[in-house]
């Protein structure tokens, strides 16, 4: 009983802050300044790609100059690999279960290299998530116009990611990032790892894609989340996260693009028209993803409430749809994900995961089982 006490106690505890506003304004401006001059130049239906090239500065938030500089690169080739598939079936109209599939064999892949060089943020979770935002909007430039603003975003945020070496000057001589050799125990884990990924994944996807809705992806990304957590406790927080972050955001984003007497078109009429709607839009994005890093190591669901309203209004920048279809599927989609990424986590347990017994607080020994150091949430 006082196990479950000390986890339910956790779901709401806020962790100690860490630099997280700096990290944070770090993220906004890689956000802010490709955004604002995609809106300068009257493309905000491009924002969608410049805000996926510059999460790449989430990455290595805490490390020496140099270190950050090799992790944001790492963590740029996941999320660029996700914008650049997910555009080429946007091109090519690979819809519903060729998306599916391609998904869930990039997470599965995705897992592999994000385990073995390390990412914090863990896991593939961003480049599925790139992917599936990418495919479900048309593309409405050649495919390397949007890879540029993909890949001038992400080198932009990795500069800035450094610049403070600039002033400072600190440099670690022999500063390595810790990533351990893995024994054969250790691939078959990772191995272990990615195929969850691939049932959590391709399960969401094949749930979304049978109930019709518009937006599978959304399940797909959901699923993943649990995926990432260090433990069965951790998992299952982190799925519980995304579930109230993610409605509690919807209600946000719903204030913002509904109409009705108690949005924020009601009290500004402006906003109804196209032009001011979309400048507005593109402000709340980079506002929004300052209040997402801000949170993000902090408590996972907080975070959630401001990064559910980036994802919703890059989305509607891009390809307008219906507001209040566009929240319900989300709210469906996300409910259905996280669900299933939870009981992957619970079908499909990690040879290292401690028994049962040790979940309730009791010490365990399972002698030949690898034990994989813990891996924290972000």
């Amino acid at each position: 009983m006082k196990r479950v006490v000390e986890q339910v106690r956790a779901l709401h505890r806020l962790e100690p802050a860490n630099g997280d506003h700096l990290a944070a304004l770090r993220v906004a401006l890689s956000v802010a300044v490709p955004s604002l001059l995609l809106l300068a130049a009257g493309r905000t239906d491009l924002i969608i790609y410049a805000v996926f090239g510059a999460l790449t500065g989430m990455y290595g938030r805490s490390e020496p100059h140099q270190l950050r500089l090799r992790h944001q690169g790492q963590g740029a080739l996941v999320l660029l690999t996700g914008v650049v598939v997910g555009v080429t079936l946007s091109i090519n109209h690979i819809h519903s279960w060729g998306l599916v599939a391609v998904e869930a064999t990039l997470a599965g892949v995705g897992s592999v290299y994000a385990d073995r060089v390390r990412l914090k943020p863990n896991g593939p979770f961003f480049g599925i998530l790139a992917l599936g935002a990418c495919a479900s909007v048309p593309t409405a430039v050649p495919w390397y116009t949007a890879m540029l603003i993909a890949v001038a975003s992400s080198v932009f945020s990795i500069l800035i990611g450094f610049s403070g070496w600039v002033r400072r000057r600190s440099w670690k001589p022999g500063a390595t990032r810790s990533v351990p050799r893995r024994s054969a125990a250790g691939r078959r884990e990772l191995s272990v790892h990615a195929a969850r990924y691939v049932l959590a994944v391709g399960a969401a996807g094949t749930v979304g894609v049978i109930s019709g809705s518009g937006h599978p992806h959304w399940a797909m990304a959901a699923a993943a989340v649990p995926l990432a957590g260090a433990d069965l406790p951790s998992s299952v927080r982190r799925g519980i996260h995304r579930i109230v972050g993610t409605f509690l955001g919807l209600a946000v984003t719903a204030v913002v693009i509904i109409p009705g007497p108690w949005t924020l078109a009601a009290l500004y009429p402006a906003l109804q028209e196209p032009l001011h709607r979309a400048v507005v839009l593109a402000l709340l994005v980079i506002l929004f993803q300052f209040a997402t890093e801000l949170f993000m190591t902090r408590h996972y669901g907080l975070a959630m409430v401001w990064f559910t309203p980036v994802i919703l209004l890059i989305t509607q920048l891009a390809s307008p749809t219906e507001p209040r279809v566009l929240i319900l599927e989300r709210a469906v989609e996300t409910l259905v994900g996280a669900l299933l990424g939870i009981l992957v986590v619970l079908a499909v347990r990690r040879s290292g995961a401690r028994p049962r017994k040790a979940l309730r607080g009791l010490p365990a020994r399972r002698p030949g089982l690898l034990r994989l150091p813990r891996r924290p949430g972000h």
